[in-house]
């Protein structure tokens, strides 16, 4: 993802979990503050309770690829953090996908017509 799209700083962190709504789904939770941008901003966190750096580094990056990949479709001006959950790291990438798409959906941030991948 390219460093633009990225949410950085403890602060962004904190606003959107302060401020922002969440929608959870079993394999994600997706918090979104409006940022006044013309693009949306994504942070990543997941927990040392996924396990060892290796598997959670596997974890964050399949799940930066799955939001990389809707961010065309992505409605802008929203900072969105993305928290996993530990059944992610058992899901197959496009079950990834999908929560993803799902999350969006249920915030309304995914643009309409936008339903492929859900198999």
């Amino acid at each position: 993802m390219k460093r633009r799209y990225r949410l950085r700083g403890r602060k962004n962190f904190q606003n959107v979990r302060q401020q922002g709504q969440r929608w959870a789904h079993p394999l994600l939770v997706l918090g979104g503050l409006c940022n006044e941008l013309d693009y949306s901003r994504h942070g990543f966190i997941v927990s040392r309770r996924l396990g060892p750096a290796v598997a959670r580094n596997r974890v964050r990056r399949r799940l930066q690829e799955a939001v990389r990949l809707c961010q065309p479709s992505l409605e802008p001006g929203w900072d969105l953090v993305w928290i996993a959950r530990p059944l992610l790291q058992q899901a197959s990438f496009s079950q990834i996908k999908v929560a993803v798409k799902d999350l969006l959906h249920r915030a309304g941030l995914g643009l309409a017509g936008e339903d492929e991948g859900h198999a």
